[in-house]
């Protein structure tokens, strides 16, 4: 039996509505007309290797904007200017919350190779880098409207040694998404007494020395006619040295976990002596179409040690409860039922990855 998950989600203003989730009575109803109109189709295993290559359909999630009519934030008139970003700032005294609005930008600086950018914002409160909440990714546009909110629970009196970080980046599905430019407002500088509203000019993201970790590609596949959910582990790179000859044993663990907790997992063959594994490996768990928008899957990069513990490189999380990356591809996936969906994920230190659970 597939245990049934804990029913409360989280607070309202902790999640932003996200208008690519499919509600559960479109996905029981798309149930049902597989089962009718699919059950013949084989549920073949993906060689997908090639599919990290292969340019990706439209996100389901991803908002579909024609560029913006041409105006004062449009042309980026000096090589510095990175745009401007438009927030709002509040604080709930009764649930002790500090509620951050990512309204707009313009004017941001053109990353891809059209003239354009996919942006999206990260949000954070330093000095906790771990707590992070992402906007939806907008396409082909450097003026773009999010107009969401987040909300960060933290004692007012612990306010002013923090630091709100909201940082936009250019969305890249086959590799590390690049950083346009952020946003730093230290909390002491703030009076929250009232809500406040800015405009903000970005600056460049420091070049500090942050830890990389190495990258993943997998394919996600969910056929509904069999309730069958398939990972295929394809491959890694440029993972993070473990071992003292500059390489690592890395195998990959893969949990699905519901309501927090994790129920399956399953795990690669491990590949020695290198940073740059290739796996090409599939793994199905059985999830029926009730349950699998209460599910997520994370993957756990490991180095292998004979002797002592395997330690952990990084993990990635996919699923409606994860956000930003992570979301996108789950989005993916059920929007394109009985296709393997292939993306590349930048791997997060291990007490990053995984999705809140549900109080």
């Amino acid at each position: 039996m597939f245990p049934e998950p804990p029913t409360p989600g989280p607070p309202a203003s902790e999640t932003p509505p996200d208008s690519s989730r499919i509600s559960q009575g479109e996905w029981n109803r798309r149930c049902v007309i597989g089962q009718e109109r699919e059950r013949q189709i084989e549920n073949g295993r993906a060689r997908a290797s090639s599919h990290c290559k292969r340019t990706p359909d439209v996100q389901p999630e991803v908002e579909e904007l024609d560029p913006a009519p041409s105006g004062p934030g449009q042309k980026v008139t000096e090589k510095h200017e990175l745009g401007r970003l438009q927030y709002s700032l509040d604080y709930d005294f009764q649930s002790g919350q500090l509620l951050v609005g990512i309204l707009q930008a313009e004017g941001l600086a053109a990353l891809d190779l059209g003239g354009s950018s996919d942006p999206y914002v990260s949000v954070y409160l330093l000095p906790d880098k771990r707590r992070r909440h992402e906007t939806k990714v907008h396409r082909q546009t450097l003026n773009p409207h999010f107009g969401e909110a987040f909300a960060f629970k933290v004692p007012y009196v612990e306010l002013g040694g923090r630091v709100l970080v909201m940082a936009v980046y250019d969305f890249d599905r086959f590799s590390r998404n690049d950083a346009i430019g952020e946003v730093r407002v230290p909390m002491s500088s703030v009076d929250l007494g009232r809500p406040v509203q800015a405009w903000q000019q970005l600056q460049a993201v420091p070049k500090e020395e942050q830890e990389k970790l190495g990258d993943i590609c997998f394919s996600l596949r969910y056929v509904p006619t069999a309730g069958k959910l398939t990972v295929i582990v394809l491959e890694a790179k440029n993972l993070k040295k473990m071992d003292v000859g500059g390489l690592s044993d890395p195998y990959v663990k893969v949990h699905l976990l519901q309501g927090g907790k994790k129920v399956r997992k399953k795990k690669t063959t491990i590949k020695k002596n290198t940073l740059n594994p290739y796996y090409n490996e599939a793994f199905s768990f059985e999830v029926p179409c009730d349950q699998v928008q209460k599910v997520q899957v994370e993957l756990t990069v490991l180095d292998y040690d004979k002797l002592g513990k395997n330690e952990a490189i990084g993990r990635v999380a996919v699923g409606t409860a994860v956000g930003g990356a992570g979301l996108r591809h789950w989005a993916d996936m059920l929007a394109n039922p009985r296709r393997p969906i292939a993306q590349w994920h930048s791997l997060r230190p291990p007490d990053r990855a995984r999705p809140m659970p549900a109080p």
